[in-house]
């Protein structure tokens, strides 16, 4: 029977309490070491900062203002943002941004800046970005285009030049995708570029960075993710490559296209130019933590072993028979979707017929090694059936007859 709203229930016995959080804390731990199909770190141990996670810690508003008190985080939040601006090597006295609730909201507050300078402005997208992108779309009221992807992912350039000159009466607003879900395929930024400058239409780029951007940028420097000329702003996740304990995210622009937006309230002693308002301000203390706690250095050491064990995961994969690839800078390696029984266990991302797992730092040789054994266990008798059938009669030809050419292979 459905509970009594009008019954007024006493508090739950604090020893009940603890066993349900033991409890859950125990089912998390168990299922970290099967969870490879999704993109979250485990490395790092944020737990010197468990203490303060018992306080309210608000970042409302903007955070280059200070709000009234201390509960708050802004400092570290500038730090943070700093780092990022300098890894995305936006000019020094011309960057902006924030933290955000994670890549959705980054990629939400770069398309709202973006049609706030062009009102009647044309998003296209690929058609294997982020299904945040056209949700984005559609809360702002934008029209959009979904522009063709090759089989790896990556954008079709010839597809979107073709699209912006058939709306060269409109701006262009980019979407690109560096890190699609599916195969983590980059689209080319520069390129995309030099495309918008050909086409002589105003526009408004964003890299929407939050799998493979921090990575990327750690790897190379790279200008594809450059926010000084190339891109007009960028989003990454937080809790993807740094693995932080709650979702969050940044979002990168210029200084000069975001002071346009923004109100002042007149109780909050801040700016008011971020989507959330009231934002947490433990993720800037976990993101500050990681990246002061291991440096650049380290986290670009993280990265290298982590696209070395993706190299290792393919290899082992392939020589089980099981065909698997990656993108040459990818974490995440792609291979036929296994049978229901290696599922059941491991947790993967699966689609059309297609799965993947991604060497996220914290997943470790063992635990590969465990998946293709599971897989192979799990194939081995399908295969021993197929080797038992007997193989079809070879056809009598007739005396006389002309024999066929045989096939290449």
């Amino acid at each position: 029977m459905p509970a009594d709203p009008r019954r007024d229930e006493s508090a739950t016995d604090p020893q009940e309490l603890l066993a349900d959080i033991a409890a859950l804390r125990a089912a998390v731990a168990a299922g970290r070491g099967t969870h490879v199909g999704f993109p979250v770190a485990t490395d790092i141990d944020y737990s010197p900062l468990a203490p303060i996670f018992g306080a309210l810690l608000n970042n409302i508003g903007d955070p280059w203002t200070d709000p009234a008190g201390a509960n708050h985080t802004k400092r570290y939040e500038r730090e943070v943002l700093d780092w990022f601006g300098d890894l995305f090597q936006a000019p020094a006295d011309d960057r902006w941004g924030y933290l955000t609730s994670g890549g959705t909201e980054g990629n939400l507050y770069a398309l709202y800046l973006a049609r706030h300078r062009f009102p009647k402005g044309l998003v296209y997208y690929s058609a294997d970005a982020h299904y945040s992108v056209p949700k984005c779309v559609d809360i702002l009221g934008l029209d959009a285009v979904a522009i063709r992807t090759d089989e790896r992912g990556e954008v079709d350039y010839d597809d979107l030049a073709r699209m912006i000159e058939q709306h060269r009466d409109r701006p262009a607003i980019v979407v690109a995708t560096c890190g699609t879900t599916m195969t983590e395929a980059a689209d080319d930024v520069p390129r995309i570029r030099r495309l918008l400058g050909r086409a002589a239409v105003r526009h408004h780029l964003h890299v929407d960075g939050a799998l493979a951007g921090v990575p990327l940028a750690l790897a190379d420097g790279r200008a594809a993710l450059r926010l000084d000329g190339t891109a007009d702003s960028i989003s990454v996740s937080g809790y993807k490559f740094l693995g932080t304990p709650v979702p969050c995210g940044v979002v990168l622009t210029r200084r000069t296209l975001q002071q346009q937006l923004g109100q002042t309230p007149n109780y909050t002693a801040t700016v008011d130019t971020t989507i959330s308002g009231s934002r947490s301000g433990h993720p800037a203390l976990l993101l500050w933590y990681a990246i002061r706690s291991l440096g650049r250095h380290g986290l670009r050491e993280r990265a290298d072993r982590a696209r070395e064990l993706a190299a290792y995961a393919v290899d082992r994969l392939n020589e089980a028979n099981w065909p698997a690839w990656r993108h040459e800078h990818a974490f995440t390696v792609v291979f036929p979707t296994p049978p229901a029984t290696v599922t059941e266990k491991w947790v993967l991302a699966s689609s059309a017929g297609r799965s993947h797992l991604i060497c996220m730092p914290g997943v470790t040789k063992e635990t590969i090694d465990e998946f293709v054994a599971d897989l192979a266990a799990a194939v081995a008798p399908r295969r021993a059936r197929r080797r038992a059938q007997p193989s079809p009669p070879t056809p009598v030809r007739p005396v006389g007859s002309v024999h066929p050419a045989p096939c290449p292979g």
